[in-house]
């Protein structure tokens, strides 16, 4: 009767081990630190901005995401990292529409991913104007001005972006065909060297992020000349169509993506702690006050705007010669 009974226990024991096993494997998403890829360098707004989120939305999914930094390509390096890993949601990339949209247009043969396909949308976070700035002691007062002297001097005024790709190029290129003027481009690989240049008169003009600027712009340092969208902080500066182009400069943004093909419970845990993580009144005003305008959008929506400015951007690149 003992070896029965013996057996009973081990079988027991047998089973409860394999429950036990099971309950381990089974345990809900996120069980471990997420990797969040971020394609701009340390110190830039891209990185600043994802960092914010990253923790809030770590508090809310109750473990840590911890930011690495892919620079390069017009973000386009960082953005093909997350693409090519796992579909586990354990890399998400906090990326922008330079990667999404532009890179495609302006430099095809860089990018080895098409976002509609191979990446899944999980929440825009954010907007933000750029702004056309010189030195606070150049000789333009207004862009008008800045313009007629290019276009007698073709070529003088070197302008730094934050790269080959960025919308600050796109922009730059739509200002070109628009004006009939060609700048002297300096792309970096964003970051503050796009700014540092102009303070330290390595080049005359600027296209960048206006959270940049205005700290310059406020204490006299850099003069603010356009801006892509009307920013209420700076009422005072121009649009380009304010100027009686007619073609409007597109908006710039931030959002979440995740490599296409995760698991819907993954999403569906990811999707509502993002849209809480960006709607969080505290992180809002913070980031507000760097000039940036927080204004969630589904992934829906998401994928609607970024399809939508996609064909507008790439109709604009056709009309004016900008579409390899």
């Amino acid at each position: 009767m003992k070896c029965p009974k013996l057996l009973l226990v081990l079988s027991l024991l047998l089973i409860g081990f394999s429950f036990g096993t099971q309950t381990i494997h089974a345990q809900p998403y996120p069980n471990r630190p997420i990797q969040l890829i971020i394609p701009g360098t340390a110190g830039s707004i891209l990185d600043i901005t994802g960092r914010l989120l990253a923790d809030e939305l770590g508090k809310i999914l109750g473990t840590q995401l911890i930011p690495v930094n892919k620079p390069g390509g017009g973000f386009t390096v960082g953005t093909d990292f997350a693409v090519r890993s796992k579909k586990d949601g354990y890399t998400l990339v906090y990326t922008n529409n330079p990667a999404i949209i532009y890179a495609r247009i302006l430099t095809p043969e860089a990018v080895a991913y098409d976002p509609d396909k191979d990446l899944d949308p999980l929440g825009l976070h954010l907007f933000f104007p750029h702004a056309v700035a010189v030195q606070g002691t150049a000789p333009w007062k207004t862009f008008p001005e800045l313009l007629d002297y290019l276009k007698k001097n073709p070529n003088a005024i070197r302008v730094s972006t934050p790269g080959i790709g960025s919308t600050s190029h796109f922009h730059l290129e739509i200002i070109q065909a628009l004006s009939g003027t060609q700048f002297n481009h300096v792309p970096f690989k964003s970051g503050e060297a796009v700014i540092t240049a102009l303070l330290g008169g390595h080049v005359e003009m600027t296209y960048d992020a206006i959270s940049k600027i205005a700290p310059h712009a406020e204490t006299g340092k850099m003069r603010m000349l356009i801006v892509s969208i009307k920013s209420p902080l700076f009422p005072k500066i121009p649009t380009i169509t304010e100027l009686g182009y007619k073609q409007d400069l597109p908006a710039s943004w931030f959002a979440m993506y995740g490599p296409s093909g995760m698991p819907e419970d993954v999403k569906k845990v990811l999707i509502p702690a993002i849209e809480k993580a960006i709607k969080n009144p505290e992180l809002k005003t913070k980031i507000e006050k760097m000039h940036f305008v927080v204004n969630y959008k589904s992934p829906a929506e998401q994928k609607k705007l970024s399809t939508e400015e996609y064909e507008t951007s790439l109709a604009i690149a056709k009309k004016v010669g900008l579409f390899k």
